[in-house]
């Protein structure tokens, strides 16, 4: 994806630096707010805890599930802070 912005074109995409998740994911319980602990990654673990939750209590069956992602902006080919970024090791 790229957008123009004061004739500078950049891109968008997913943070890759080094101890940036792909995402955290995790659950809270609609019925009595129990959360599930968030983990980065995998979302496997929450969705095993509300499976759990549900069977522990069989009346909490709705959820609020979050998944959170990191992006980052970074200068396109032609953008001037492309150079700046190059020059500084970015």
């Amino acid at each position: 994806m790229r957008a123009l912005i004061k004739a500078a074109q950049w891109t968008l995409g997913p943070e890759t630096g080094e101890g940036a998740p792909q995402g955290i994911y995790s659950a809270e319980c609609m019925t009595c707010g129990a959360q599930a602990q968030p983990t980065d990654n995998k979302c496997l673990p929450v969705e095993v805890w509300t499976l759990k939750h549900t069977g522990l209590n069989p009346t909490h069956r709705q959820f609020r599930a979050t998944a959170e992602t990191f992006w980052c902006v970074t200068p396109a080919e032609g953008n001037p802070y492309r150079e700046n970024d190059t020059a500084q090791g970015a």
